[in-house]
């Protein structure tokens, strides 16, 4: 695996391929992570990976500072998957020029996690977006868990970069059904316990949600009681239906976003 800290070097090297995938993350590598390198091994002549933990993206400074970061552990575990290349870019390298820069994204970026993080996806899209002119992939891959973030990424680097192709890759869970997350590192046992339980919660009571069978309502008074301290939403949708083109087939899905103390985990289900 080589690594690259100057993004010169990189574009150097890397021009020269031409069937490329991109794997972008902020580190704190786990399983979810893996499932998307491995896809991208599977898809591609050459898989990168980068990890960057992207300031803008954060509405709080402390959440920033607080986001888990165990740099040799990643190179180790990326190395053992057999990735090509690793960028870990400086911020002067993705943010030449300063970060004021004005990103269109579709409406839905407004909806779910948008109404509780102020330009939290625009600020996605811009550094996907500078990451993507500096590599030039055929394939990016995001994964399902961030069903939001993979829904507007795919619709902006549609509109805007028409030779690349978004791939969605399933929702990769722990034993007990907790999503693997970066953040689940900063969860104690007695949290990834009821975080599990939210999830079984919410799966053996899916059908009747969507069958208007039980509330929202009723849901979210079991989900506090199980020892949440804040639930920001719990929504029901179909994601055939969240960005235009619609497609005319119903998938629904409960999103949820809450907090276990400070850490903030999100999910669809």
């Amino acid at each position: 695996m080589k690594i690259f800290l100057n993004k010169n070097k990189l574009i150097k090297i890397i021009q020269k391929e031409k069937n490329v995938g991109f794997v972008p993350t902020m580190g704190a590598i786990h399983k979810g992570h893996i499932s998307l390198i491995k896809k991208s091994i599977s898809d591609c002549d050459k898989t990168i990976v980068s990890i960057y933990v992207n300031k803008p993206q954060f509405n709080k400074k402390s959440d920033y500072l607080r986001y888990p970061r165990n740099l040799k552990r990643d190179i180790s575990m990326l190395k053992k998957n057999k990735v090509d290349y690793l960028y870990i870019p400086s911020t002067s390298q993705i943010y030449p020029k300063g970060q004021k820069r004005k990103i269109k994204i579709d409406s839905f970026g407004k909806k779910l996690c948008g109404r509780f993080r102020s330009r939290h996806f625009e600020a996605i899209a811009d550094v996907v977006d500078r990451f993507v002119n500096i590599i030039k992939p055929k394939k990016i891959y995001f994964g399902e868990k961030d069903m939001q973030q993979l829904k507007i990424i795919d619709d902006f680097i549609r509109k805007n970069h028409k030779n690349i192709k978004v791939i969605g890759c399933k929702t990769i869970r722990e034993k007990n059904g907790v999503a693997f997350s970066s953040r689940n590192f900063l969860l104690s046992i007695k949290e990834k316990t009821i975080a599990s339980k939210i999830y079984k919660l919410l799966k053996n009571r899916k059908r009747n949600i969507i069958n208007n069978n039980v509330t929202l309502k009723s849901i979210k008074r079991k989900i506090y009681k199980l020892g949440v301290i804040k639930i920001d939403y719990i929504e029901i949708l179909d994601i055939n239906k969240l960005i235009k083109p619609y497609i005319n087939k119903n998938r629904y899905k409960i999103f949820i976003a809450y907090y276990l103390r400070k850490t903030r985990l999100i999910d669809n289900i």
